[in-house]
């Protein structure tokens, strides 16, 4: 594993939000903590390897952007959160040459289909507990998503 590798792996553990991941293949473990203020990487190697020094590699630490906090303004407490029921990828569309289960301003009924989580290559539709019309998308298609992370608001007035 390389250098770009090895951050584009913490770039991409920091966006899906976990908080801690441990990778171990045969001559190298890696263990990735994030933080609410920074992503710390422990690299360990079985065998020193010339192309990449390692005293090079536990160095790589940065703040994320996906690991602060998320602030919900006041006006937002009238409104019910949808919220992700698995971990997986989420997406507003059935295949990318469709459209969008749902828009900010589309109503929606208890059972609507609003997006499809995939998880281990199952594609999972998640469908409405309320009835009420969508306010806000709270999270960017072909996101990674964790358990209970609010995907949408819907004002059920």
């Amino acid at each position: 594993m390389d250098i770009k590798e090895i951050q584009n792996l913490i770039k991409f553990v920091a966006k899906s939000g976990a908080s801690e991941v441990k990778l171990e293949m045969e001559d190298i473990k890696i263990t990735i903590k994030t933080g609410s203020e920074k992503t710390e990487t422990t690299i360990v190697q079985a065998a020193p390897m010339a192309a990449m020094p390692q005293a090079a590699a536990p160095t790589v630490s940065h703040a994320t952007e996906a690991a602060a906090p998320v602030k919900v303004e006041n006006d937002d407490s009238k409104y019910i959160t949808v919220k992700s029921p698995i971990i997986g990828t989420f997406y507003r569309k059935p295949s990318p040459d469709k459209p969008s289960f749902v828009e900010v301003g589309t109503d929606i009924n208890v059972g609507d289909t609003v997006c499809v989580i995939e998880a281990m290559k199952l594609f999972n539709e998640i469908e409405s507990e309320v009835s009420g019309k969508i306010v806000k998308v709270l999270v960017d298609d072909s996101s990674p998503v964790e358990f209970d992370q609010p995907l949408f608001l819907v004002d059920p007035s």
